[in-house]
């Protein structure tokens, strides 16, 4: 467990972009696909910043850190006892990855920032002076449409859907886009959707391929290339500290996340 202290880094030309990865609907692989882009930008020499928005802190869990330990974390940053600097944890295995964490406290923020004035732009705030030391930030949305939810999305400027092609999934996916469409009505008029991520997938099935098929005509979403398909080795990283990419690094889950990033790096919407 390592703080981000005194990191030297030069002033670059631009400032990060920040993506947020969001579902409303849990167990789609978010954090899971939030830690794989990170990891896969961070081997190609980027400089990433993640950001765990959810009172579960599964992303900080799978980073090796133990939420219930923690000294500080994401939640200090949003009741205003300390900067977003000073929270950051380095993410062991690859230079140039760090986490701001999250703890249960997380639980109790949504209730501190009923009483803040632009409370759903605290999380960008917050991030205003990180973004001369990252080239991407990325946000593991909660599974749920509140203010935490809302900071993420105000704070980014494209969103990435992971979608796991089920019917009830599908619906959340109309939810979502309605309240995206709000965010860009009163508070985050640039905030754009670049596509879904279809995780989980399993070829064998006709289910899946109807539901994506559904979802592409009804939202008119892209759909980014390839689709990450069920492993048993998503499940095992976690356990080990570990993401897809340093578990199993030659897997077709590990390539997936990089074939991903580089679709997301090549098109610019990421970096440069």
């Amino acid at each position: 467990m390592t703080r981000v202290s005194g990191w030297a880094v030069p002033r670059l030309p631009r400032v990060a972009r920040v993506v947020a990865v969001a579902n409303q609907k849990g167990g789609v692989a978010k954090t899971t696909t939030v830690h794989s882009l990170g990891f896969a930008w961070a081997e190609s020499g980027r400089r990433v910043l993640l950001i765990d928005l959810d009172p579960q802190a599964c992303l900080t869990y799978s980073t090796g850190l133990d939420p219930s330990v923690l000294p500080a974390s994401l939640h200090d940053v949003f009741v205003r006892t300390m900067k977003a600097a000073d929270v950051r944890y380095v993410v062991d295995g690859i230079d140039g990855l760090h986490i701001l964490p999250a703890t249960i406290d997380l639980a109790s923020t949504e209730v501190h920032l009923l009483t803040r004035t632009a409370r759903e732009h605290v999380l960008r705030r917050a991030l205003k002076g990180l973004h001369d030391q990252y080239d991407v930030m990325l946000i593991d949305c909660p599974p749920s449409l509140g203010i935490l939810a809302i900071n993420g999305l105000c704070a980014a400027d494209e969103v990435v859907i992971p979608l796991q092609c089920e019917t009830l999934c599908n619906r959340g996916v109309g939810q979502l886009l309605e309240m995206i469409d709000d965010v860009r009505m009163f508070a985050n008029a640039d905030l754009k959707v670049r596509g879904i991520i279809n995780t989980l997938y399993d070829e064998r099935t006709s289910h899946g391929r109807i539901v994506l098929a559904d979802v592409k005509e009804r939202y008119g979403l892209e759909v980014l290339d390839p689709p990450v398909r069920k492993s048993v080795r998503f499940a095992e990283a976690p356990e080990y500290g570990r993401c897809i990419l340093q578990h199993a690094p030659s897997s077709a889950g590990a390539e997936a996340y990089r074939a991903l990033a580089r679709e997301l790096e090549a098109d610019r919407c990421l970096v440069g």
